[in-house]
């Protein structure tokens, strides 16, 4: 039977020292994962309302639906105002 290894597990090898790992930076890639992520934080009151990412992505894709839908029912513009006789 095998003797347990007595050794913690967190010590170095005595033939490593620190100085051979380089200089490392506690979370050298923290700002570009932030700037990378499309994490939205919702405020208490609408994530009361939208329990999970589906519920929220069907209420944003009913919302894109409805705004495609109206913005088609109104006429353009001419880009002319109507002049509005003083009275």
């Amino acid at each position: 039977m095998k003797r347990a290894n007595t050794k913690s597990a967190d010590e170095l090898r005595s033939e490593y020292t620190r100085s051979d790992f380089g200089h490392h930076v506690r979370g050298k890639y923290a700002a570009r994962i932030g700037a990378e992520t499309n994490v939205i934080v919702l405020e208490p009151e609408i994530a009361e309302v939208f329990p999970n990412d589906e519920a929220v992505n069907d209420a944003l894709r009913g919302l894109m639906d409805l705004a495609a839908r109206t913005a088609r029912l109104t006429s353009r513009s001419t880009g002319r105002a109507k002049k509005r006789r003083a009275g």
